[in-house]
């Protein structure tokens, strides 16, 4: 079984769709492999950013398919687990790995409102279901539940879960998480906004939206921070602002898959009750990425660092 690191740049990659909103294979590919070829680390398939909510379980199984098959080899593959019942977690965790899938994102059960002890139980029976190992989502901003650090006491106790995606918006939890577990659960920051200054506090990883559009200046931010070299990161990440913070937004899929448009390697379609940007807000958008696109700065060896 392949072992992650849980290091480097994660994309939460977006679904390519056709008009008619089937699956859009070859446009899927295109992105992937220019993501790949920009040096990320590994990939996460049907999050939230991957309208998770609109693909069903056959569908995320075919999109973690593909992906193993094209670049498997190369990068981290994991799926995303975003299930309202214990039974279908559990589900897809054992078919995810039954098909070969590298480890799994998990989401806490959002159908309802859990407690703490029914949040824990959540991932401690998915962990108990499968060897793969498993990276916790805890975003209690748009998903109104936090995984704490007393759920993760009971968390630790399974091997397979070993890491968090980091996106309560609190950079000082990074220090929380290290000061509390060590290097136990590794830290994923999971907020563009933020990417850079909890990197720079210790975070591991990155499991980044934008990079969907701009995977070469999200790598190189991140191996910037890791080599010492800030001012050129800093550099990098000032200007990435503006079109980094498309990514907390309630329309995040849309506005990425605009800029995916926008850098050559995507397409807009999105699946109901989702559609495209309209109007003065698809104008703004455009604007953003298009003074950014006017100043994109060249970039270091990144790859070689």
């Amino acid at each position: 079984m392949r072992k992650i690191k849980w290091e480097g740049v994660y994309p939460a990659i977006t679904t390519k769709f056709h008009k008619d909103g089937s699956l859009d294979i070859p446009g899927f590919l295109k992105n992937l492999e220019f993501q790949v070829t920009s040096g990320i680390d590994g990939v996460i398939i049907g999050g939230s950013l991957g309208e998770s909510s609109t693909l069903t379980q056959s569908e995320k199984v075919e999109l973690t398919k593909t992906t193993l098959e094209a670049v498997g080899d190369k990068i981290d593959v994991l799926l995303n687990i975003a299930e309202g019942s214990t039974r279908e977690a559990v589900k897809l965790a054992q078919e995810a790995e039954k098909i070969g899938a590298h480890g799994l994102m998990a989401l806490p059960p959002m159908m309802y409102k859990p407690t703490d002890q029914e949040v824990a139980d959540f991932f401690i029976e998915i962990a108990k279901s499968t060897s793969l190992p498993i990276l916790i989502y805890n975003n209690p901003v748009d998903y109104k539940i936090e995984v704490t650090l007393e759920i993760f006491d009971q968390l630790i106790q399974y091997d397979n879960i070993q890491a968090v995606k980091e996106s309560t918006r609190d950079i000082s939890n990074v220090t929380r998480f290290r000061n509390r577990f060590g290097d136990r659960i590794k830290i994923l920051c999971g907020v563009d906004t933020l990417a850079m200054e909890e990197l720079v506090m210790g975070a591991d990883g990155w499991v980044a939206g934008l990079v969907d559009a701009f995977p070469q200046e999200t790598v190189a931010i991140y191996r910037l921070v890791k080599a010492g070299r800030i001012p050129e990161a800093l550099e990098i990440y000032r200007w990435f602002l503006p079109i980094l913070e498309l990514d907390i937004s309630p329309q995040l899929v849309q506005n990425i898959k605009l800029a995916e448009v926008m850098t050559g390697i995507g397409t807009e379609y999105v699946r109901p009750p989702r559609k495209m940007l309209q109007g003065a807000e698809r104008e703004r958008v455009i604007q953003i990425l298009e003074e950014g696109l006017k100043k994109r700065p060249t970039l270091p060896d990144y790859l070689n660092l």
